[in-house]
Order: C-alpha cells, then sequence, then structure tokens
C-alpha cells in the first residue's frame, strides 16, 4: 500500500528508497508523488527566496583602516534536477534557518576577503561594483552547494575612526572648489560666448544688409533693363505698325484711283455713244443732206475734242493722285526708318 504526498511550488518533494531496496530519488518540484508505506522516505526542501544580511565588522582594508561593512543578499535553492539533488544532499532535513547560516558564513568569508584587497575609496565611491564583485566571487562557491545568488547589495559602510566622515568632508570641499571653479569657468565662458553672438549677430546682420542691398540694385536693374526692353519692343511694334498702314493706305488709295479711272473711261464710251446717237439721229431728220454732213463733221470735230480733253484730264488727274499717294507713302516710310534708326541708336549707346 502506498500515499499521495503533494507540494506547492514553493517546496520540492524528495522521494527516496522503493521496492527490492532501490535506493534512487525522485524529486518533484510544486506537484505531487506517490510513495510506499514503511519503504519509501518522503522529505521536504524549501524553494523560497531567503534573505540573508551578512555583516563583517572592522575589517582592514587594503590600505590597513578597519571597516564595518553590511549588506543584503536574496538566494534560494536552485530547481534544476541535478543541483537540486546537489542542495538535498547537502541541505535536505535542515531547517531554513541551518540553511540561511550555512550560505551566510560563505558570504561573509568571501566579503572579508575582497574587503582586504580593495581600498576604503574604492568600497565607498563604487558600491555597486564592490557588490558585483563579492557576488562574482561567491557565486561558484554556493553553487556547488545548489544555491543561486539572486542579488547582493551593499547596505552600509562604517568605521570608529571617522575615517570616512573626513574623507566625505574632502570630497565635499573638493567637489565645491570644482563647483566655484566651475561656475567661474562657465561665467568666464558665457561671456566669451556672447561676446561672439553679438559678433556674429552683427556680422550676419551686415551680410544680410549687404544681400539685401545687391539684391534690390539688381531688381531695379532689371526692372529697368526690361523697361528698356518692353518700351524698345512697343516703339518696334508701333513703327511696324505704322508702316504697314501706310502701306496699306497707299495700296488702297491705288486701288480707288484705278477705279476712278476705269470709271471715266467707262464715261468716255458713254459719251461716244451718246455723239454716235446723235450723228445718226442728224442724219435722221429733215435737213438737208449738206447741212446734216456740215453738221456732223461739227459736231465729230467737237467730240473728238471733248474726248482729247477729258481723256488728258483723267491722265493728269490719275499721275496727280499717284504722285500724292507716292509722295505720302514715302514722307511715311521715311519717317518710319527714322524713327527705327534712333530707337536703334539709343539701344547702342544706352
Amino acid at each position: 500500500m502506498g500515499n499521495c504526498y503533494t507540494v506547492g511550488p514553493n517546496e520540492a518533494l524528495v522521494v527516496s528508497g522503493g521496492c527490492c531496496g532501490s535506493d534512487q530519488k525522485t524529486y518533484v518540484v510544486g506537484g505531487w508523488a506517490w510513495a510506499w508505506w514503511l519503504i519509501s522516505d518522503i522529505q521536504k526542501i524549501t524553494l523560497e527566496i531567503m534573505t540573508l544580511q551578512p555583516k563583517c565588522e572592522d575589517v582592514e582594508t587594503a590600505e590597513g583602516v578597519a571597516i564595518t561593512v553590511t549588506g543584503v543578499a536574496q538566494v534560494k535553492i536552485m530547481t534544476d534536477k541535478d543541483l537540486l539533488a546537489v542542495a538535498s544532499e547537502q541541505f535536505l532535513g535542515k531547517t531554513v534557518m541551518e540553511i540561511k547560516s550555512v550560505v551566510l558564513q560563505t558570504l561573509e568569508g568571501h566579503l572579508r576577503s575582497i574587503l582586504g584587497t580593495l581600498t576604503v575609496e574604492q568600497i565607498y565611491q563604487d558600491r555597486d561594483q564592490f557588490a558585483r564583485l563579492v557576488r562574482e566571487v561567491a557565486a561558484p562557491d554556493v553553487g556547488r552547494m545548489g544555491i543561486e545568488i539572486l542579488s547582493f547589495t551593499i547596505k552600509d559602510v562604517y568605521d570608529k575612526v571617522d575615517y570616512l566622515s573626513s574623507l566625505g568632508k574632502t570630497q565635499t570641499a573638493a567637489v565645491q572648489r570644482d563647483a566655484d571653479i566651475g561656475v567661474a569657468e562657465a561665467e568666464r565662458d558665457a561671456g566669451i560666448r556672447e561676446a561672439e553672438c553679438k559678433k556674429e549677430m552683427m556680422d550676419v546682420k551686415f551680410l544680410a544688409d549687404t544681400k539685401m542691398a545687391d539684391s534690390k540694385r539688381q531688381l531695379e536693374m532689371q526692372k529697368a533693363s526690361f523697361n528698356q526692353e518692353v518700351n524698345t519692343k512697343k516703339a518696334e511694334a508701333q513703327l511696324a505698325y505704322e508702316l504697314q498702314a501706310a502701306k496699306e493706305q497707299q495700296k488702297i488709295r491705288l486701288e480707288e484711283i484705278e477705279i476712278e479711272v476705269v470709271q471715266r473711261k467707262k464715261q468716255i464710251i458713254i459719251e461716244e455713244k451718246e455723239i454716235d446717237r446723235m450723228d445718226k439721229e442728224l442724219i435722221a431728220t429733215v435737213k438737208r443732206p449738206a447741212e446734216a454732213e456740215a453738221y456732223k463733221m461739227q459736231q465729230l470735230a467737237e467730240g473728238q475734242k471733248i474726248k482729247k480733253v477729258l481723256t488728258a484730264q483723267a491722265e493728269a488727274e490719275k499721275i496727280r493722285q499717284i504722285g500724292e499717294a507716292e509722295a505720302s507713302s514715302i514722307k511715311v516710310v521715311g519717317k518710319a526708318e527714322a524713327e527705327k534708326m534712333s530707337i536703334l541708336h539709343y539701344r547702342i549707346y544706352s
């Protein structure tokens, strides 16, 4: 017959012994195990975190100064199967206080040995490094017991001859001195920096003003050049327009003269036809043939005379109008050429 045993997560169950005289051990962490009555041995070992307060009194440092150091360590039994077996061999059947006492003595021994290798200044000024050194040196030894050091910190460092107090005062004075020197140097540097900043500000302002003046001058020059170019283009466009308008006007006037000449020619033809009609009518009258013939000759002579006069007048008018149109065109073209030469002369010498 047997029985079932259970443990919480903060304990380990060690079952040893069994049928046929077996000496095999079974380790159960936070669970249950079956054990035979009167045959199996059931024991428990704690897995809780144990807090230790190692203390080394009046331990001489590397300089021979006796100091007292206290610390705080957190340790626990490891749950790895092999390490748990090691811890069981060391501490199975012991109380928590007995386990803490063994580990505490080990830590204090390493703490004492390390204190003898360091100066007071090293211990006092860099406690974290000191604690890390103790933990690294002690870890292998306690590890061989199946114990793990979770943390180790230095709680207090003091002495009975006021060495640390004097050291603190010296450091305080040195810190105050360095602070005063730092303030003076900072004020000096601030004054120098302020002067440099003012100079830089003046330089930047001068440079900005110079650039602004240059930009303004370039803008004015560009505007003047643009206005000159615009005015030149306007003058050229106006001149070209006037020249083209004069040419068109001359062309229109020539066409009008041609129309007037054609109209005059048609008028002459009409008048000739009228003369012919009158001649025929005269012939057809009751006048005597001689009188009719004489009258006819007279009328023909007058018709020829009128024809020549009208033709000469038309030609004279045509020549006069063509001359006026050409004179007007030459005048406009001359004016346009003179203005163009003036613009070119202005662009060359401006």
